[in-house]
């Protein structure tokens, strides 16, 4: 069945709501309400529910929207620059040693190499929140080791300079308490109110946005440092998108402003969508022009069920040891056992789901599928 994308028009002054989902997605009403609740804003043009969209805070997750002549910072939320670097491992997939590296890796707490030096390699200025730099976080934050699958187009493949036989490294982070604090700023003042663009106000949450983005860039290298000096490999970045952030954009003749909020870009090349830590991941090439689905795709899975609802569900399902292991085969590195629990693979949707919706959609072109071998969280019992 082909994917069914939804378009309704709101009361006015409410912008156009499309969801890109089939009929077989799990899609809660709840998400769809709050998009439309989004849509209804001042200033919104669009609200674009991706097929990954699940409830949020306030807003739905898997979604991006449009507005112009003002920008709301709390639909970006608290993790300003989350998203997804890709590297490829200077190492044969068939050499990986994941037991081992499972019982001794381990990326935690402030590195103790030279931080200011390495800002300055990635071209970023220190925030203050150095402590956390190179460090995974909670949720649903990981590295993943993986191997590949299988390859869908060789050409767009070998373009990105991949090899079937080599390892990846994935790494999904943020900007850590930096985020954080820039939206209890903001919330301090406005609570959940946009910010009229090119006012004072709007140029100051803009400045330390962007300082926030680049930050959680080099969290994510550095986190992928860590782990390749965990393992003794060199590697390569490929790629590195960000899934929360508000940029602007020129469309139809006017100034508009982009929000994504759990939504990778259509419109920067490849991208990562993963699945949970038992299911594959798809590299992905956009396709069209972006305008239908607000140039943005789906970050991931989504969630399928609450952090509390997952819990319990799953406490009565399985055992902590047995969320340790893959249907692949694959480790899990999670200390935790409140967030092993809450980010079991039974948390979320389909990913193949997800990633045939947007191709089905005329979004995307899947270009190889990979394969978890190590998912590193935590190895803290807090998060």
């Amino acid at each position: 069945m082909s994917t069914a994308s939804t378009e309704t028009s709101l009361p006015s002054p409410a912008a156009t709501v499309r969801v890109i989902a089939s009929p077989q997605s799990w899609v809660e009403g709840e998400a769809v309400r709050q998009l439309e609740a989004v849509a209804r804003l001042p200033g919104m043009k669009a609200a674009v529910g991706l097929p990954d969209l699940h409830p949020g805070k306030g807003a739905p997750v898997g979604a991006a929207f449009t507005s112009e002549g003002l920008f709301y910072p709390y639909l970006v939320g608290n993790d300003i620059g989350c998203g997804m670097g890709l590297w490829d491992v200077g190492m044969l997939a068939r050499k990986s040693k994941a037991e081992r590296w499972a019982s001794k890796l381990e990326v935690e707490g402030p590195w103790n190499g030279d931080v200011e030096g390495f800002l300055a390699e990635e071209g970023v200025k220190p925030s203050g929140f150095e402590g956390a730099l190179g460090t995974v976080g909670g949720g649903n934050h990981f590295a993943e080791l993986q191997r590949v699958d299988a390859v869908h187009d060789a050409r767009a493949f070998a373009e990105l300079g991949l090899e079937a036989d080599r390892l990846l490294l994935l790494v999904h982070s943020g900007s850590r308490g930096l985020g954080e604090a820039i939206l209890r700023a903001h919330v301090d003042r406005h609570a959940a109110g946009g910010l009229v663009a090119g006012s004072d106000e709007a140029r100051a949450y803009l400045t330390r946005h962007d300082h926030a983005v680049a930050w959680a860039r080099a969290n994510r290298a550095l986190v992928a440092r860590r782990v390749l000096d965990g393992i003794g490999a060199p590697a390569r970045r490929v790629l590195d998108v960000c899934h929360n952030s508000v940029t602007p954009r020129r469309e139809d003749g006017a100034l508009r402003w982009l929000h994504r909020k759990g939504a990778a870009p259509a419109d920067e090349g490849p991208v990562v969508i993963p699945g949970s830590r038992g299911a594959l991941s798809y590299l992905v090439a956009p396709v069209g022009d972006g305008t239908g689905s607000a140039y943005s795709l789906a970050h991931g899975a989504g969630r399928k069920w609450t952090r509390t609802a997952a819990r319990e569900r799953i406490k009565e399902r399985f055992t902590a040891e047995s969320l340790t292991r893959t249907s692949f085969k694959s480790h899990v590195v999670c200390e935790n056992k409140d967030l092993l629990f809450e980010e079991a693979p039974q948390a979320y949707k389909a990913i193949d789901r997800v990633v045939t919706d947007l191709v089905e959609a005329g979004l995307v072109k899947v270009v190889a599928t990979l394969a978890p071998v190590l998912t590193y969280k935590t190895r803290s019992h807090e998060e």
